[in-house]
């Protein structure tokens, strides 16, 4: 029996997905939470084999959660769930530790076969979002064009492809040789061009439209 947490911010799929998974004998559904936060204190008392984990959380996204989950209970499968099929979003929680990557839309078949293959200790990629990785791969230039955000300068682009890779204002400023003002006001002015209130919110919309280039 495969033991499994799932983690969302929408009551609704939360329970959706219980009751998908609950008439699976191979699956048992220990507990549903409502945000990272509560997943890490309730880790901290037992640990299931496997967590479906969402990404676009408050609080606490799911590329994070998962970065701490592996840090911390590194026997603990993730499995992350979006409704963004984006391939530096999926690179991004490969690279802090996911095992696997779903679709929301995903059926219960594929989500079963998802949590057997983690369980058994293989990386679980359905095959749309592996055309997806090899499809970026493929293109020379994946921006976005019809982008409904102003146009960031050259300067606020090298500034946002570093704080997805985890920079902070100080590496940045060393790394790119101004000073640490001048990359918090072109932190403020990213995050007054693309609407958002933190860097998780930043980092979320930069990757769903693919607004810097990642290797």
């Amino acid at each position: 029996m495969i033991s499994v947490d799932i983690t969302d911010d929408h009551q609704m799929v939360l329970e959706g997905l219980k009751l998908l998974l609950d008439g699976i004998k191979e699956i048992a559904v220990r507990y549903c939470y409502r945000s990272a936060p509560l997943l890490m204190e309730g880790l901290k008392m037992s640990c299931p084999d496997v967590i479906l984990l969402d990404i676009n959380m408050p609080e606490m996204n799911g590329i994070e959660a998962c970065k701490l989950v592996k840090k911390e209970f590194p026997n603990v499968k993730v499995i992350a769930l979006s409704m963004i099929s984006e391939s530096n979003l999926i690179k991004l929680m490969l690279k802090n530790g996911a095992d696997g990557y779903l679709h929301k839309n995903a059926g219960r078949d594929e989500i079963v076969e998802a949590i057997c293959d983690v369980y058994a200790g293989k990386k679980y990629l359905s095959q749309e979002i592996s055309d997806i990785i090899i499809g970026h791969e493929l293109k020379d230039d994946h921006k976005i064009s019809n982008s409904p955000f102003p146009k960031l300068s050259r300067r606020e682009e090298q500034i946002l492809e570093l704080i997805i890779d985890e920079k902070t204002t100080q590496e940045i400023s060393e790394q790119l040789f101004i000073s640490f003002g001048t990359v918090e006001t072109h932190r403020r002015n990213i995050m007054i061009k693309l609407g958002v209130k933190n860097t998780a919110g930043m980092v979320r919309i930069a990757l769903e439209y693919c607004l810097v280039k990642k290797s």
